[in-house]
């Protein structure tokens, strides 16, 4: 998903139209063959050189039209330039520069795109927090900017940051909000549009609800016809795959996946790489699901074919070895079977420990190091600095896991005031005029459609979705329709399906009811499960963490705190 990111970016970015003077004085000595260069030449140069002529020309470069508006475009499109090259050290480099002269200026456009290459980049290192700080920095200037493009653009960003932290109801949410504003943009039905669509997709696919992700990947392609956006076709074409592959619809998965192929084969696109190897995986996938092995170790060695070492890193290339392992051990070839496991499971590792480096990494080098102080020591006898090394690596132990502690809270906090705040939110809304506004919203031609959806909002009044027995046949019982008719309902009038219809629902009452009913927070997890119409505190607790991003046991705790502190404010 990352290539349509960058293509947002820097289709945008063309809209930039610089203007140059003669470069001014700098502190290099410029050989003869550069006096006449532009700045837009200078940026050529430094695209297509080795490292060592980059930095000569950058500092060049850097001689023009210095603090000001024009040369903080350059920076802004190097800086893009070096985040598609992977050289994230001078991306940063060059996205600190725009945002300097943005704040010098008061130029809060260049302070958006410095944010936003920012964002992009740390979430290509895997620095999530990092990431999601950037993107709603951008989102935040968007919204005082009141610039509707930029707010998609940033929301597309943080929706990527989410999935990746696993807020996948966050993403979802921001998503549809996405959809909705997109309607009232000039983007609409064009190759943002069809980006967010795959965007919002990738939450879909991570929260398996299937239906979803063929209902926009079909919109995606619609578009990404009529506009000629072979990257898009791909990129759905492969998610119209896999969803097919995992409902082991084999036929329709191999349908969708040779067409990606086709594409990539007869077309040039940006960042072919993982689509290639994604489609390959795939594919391979299916004809392994039919035993025809000889295909699957086909298509994978054609993607051990042209990836180069850096691209070894990467999970799907990683995952690609395991499935040839596996597949020749289907075929009793233990020999090439051994090498490709053993490739897989030194690739895996490495992968596992660069995939966070933080506090991780970290207490993993301190471990080691103390381990092997301890082994000297032990050979020495020396049973006192033995002692005091163990008790030193211990308290060190404590204070990053006390470290992790602390910043994991101090997430879980900023959840918690979003989420109540949200309640306050909506319970101010659910007053006398808006029940009044919500019985006239419903004016829809089609009378059956009325009367489902009156139905509907009869049950959510009664509660019934409290209720354990609540399902779509029983619902649809309750509404006098079929299951496949109010399936369709609920999907175009509610923007869901019906799971997460009523998983919003029981959630949602559960919010309130904790937040404003003091017994209710006194019932053990498993009791409060029940009321809200689960069968088990892990069903009810696992939904919870989703939609919320924290445990019931947390959101109660805090309910109490904050409860207490509001009464002491009040006494004082």
């Amino acid at each position: 998903m990352a290539f349509f990111k960058e293509r947002i970016l820097f289709l945008l970015l063309l809209t930039f139209i610089p203007i140059f003077t003669v470069a001014q004085t700098t502190n290099v000595i410029m050989p003869d063959s550069l006096k006449n260069k532009t700045p837009e030449e200078l940026v050529d140069l430094i695209k297509s050189s080795d490292a060592e002529q980059v930095e000569i020309y950058e500092q060049i470069l850097e001689g023009f039209h210095k603090n000001d508006s024009v040369s903080a475009k350059f920076y802004l499109r190097l800086g893009f330039h070096f985040y598609r090259k992977e050289d994230f050290k001078r991306s940063i480099k060059y996205a600190d520069m725009v945002y300097k002269i943005g704040d010098k200026l008061n130029y809060k456009n260049l302070s958006f795109w410095s944010y936003i290459l920012k964002g992009a980049t740390f979430l290509r290192e895997g620095k999530h927090q990092n990431s999601f700080n950037n993107y709603y920095e951008a989102v935040s200037i968007a919204q005082k900017e009141e610039n509707p493009k930029n707010i998609i653009i940033a929301n597309s960003g943080l929706v990527l940051v989410l999935h990746k932290m696993n807020r996948l109801d966050k993403a979802l949410e921001i998503s549809k909000e996405m959809l909705q504003a997109i309607d009232k943009t000039s983007l609409k039905n064009g190759i943002d549009h069809v980006s967010i669509l795959t965007n919002i997709n990738e939450v879909y696919l991570e929260k398996e609800q299937y239906d979803s992700v063929l209902y926009y990947a079909n919109k995606g392609i619609e578009m990404s016809k009529s506009l000629g956006f072979k990257e898009g076709l791909v990129d759905l074409y492969i998610k119209k795959g896999i969803v097919y592959y995992f409902t082991k619809d084999i036929g329709q998965a191999f349908d969708n996946l040779h067409a990606a192929k086709d594409i990539l084969e007869h077309h040039i696109i940006a960042n072919q790489l993982f689509p290639r190897v994604k489609v390959n995986y795939y594919l391979a996938s299916c004809y392994y699901e039919e035993q025809n092995y000889e295909q699957a170790i086909s298509y994978l060695c054609s993607t051990m074919d042209f990836i180069s070492e850096e691209d070894l890193n990467k999970l799907p290339v990683i995952q690609s070895h395991l499935l040839l392992a596996n597949s020749y051990f289907k075929k009793k070839e233990y020999e090439q079977a051994h090498y490709w496991e053993n490739l897989y499971i030194q690739l895996n590792s490495r992968y596992q420990e660069e995939k966070d480096k933080t506090v991780d990494t970290i207490y993993e080098k301190e471990t080691k190091k103390y381990e092997e102080e301890i082994t000297k020591l032990k050979s020495k006898k020396s049973i006192a600095n033995y002692l005091l090394i163990i008790a030193f690596t211990i308290c060190l132990i404590v204070l990053l896991i006390g470290l992790k502690y602390y910043k994991k809270q101090k997430s879980h906090k900023i959840v918690f005031s979003e989420l109540v705040e949200k309640i306050n939110h909506l319970e101010m809304k659910n007053g006398t005029e808006n029940k009044k506004n919500k019985k006239k919203s419903i004016v829809i031609d089609d009378a059956k459609v009325t009367a489902v959806l009156k139905a509907l909002d009869k049950l959510e009044d009664q509660e019934y979705f409290l209720k354990p027995e609540c399902n779509l046949s029983t619902t649809a019982k309750k509404v006098k329709t079929n299951t496949t008719y109010l399936t369709k309902i609920i999907h175009k009038h509610k923007g869901k399906n019906f799971n997460e219809y009523i998983t919003d629902l029981r959630i949602g009452y559960a919010l309130q009811r904790l937040k404003n009913d003091k017994k209710f927070r006194s019932f053990s997890v498993k009791s409060i499960a029940a009321e809200v119409g689960y069968k088990s505190d892990d069903a009810f607790a696992k939904r919870f963490k989703a939609k919320t991003g924290l445990n019931p046991s947390y959101y109660i705790k805090s309910i109490e705190k904050l409860n207490r502190n509001n009464n002491i404010t009040k006494t004082m």
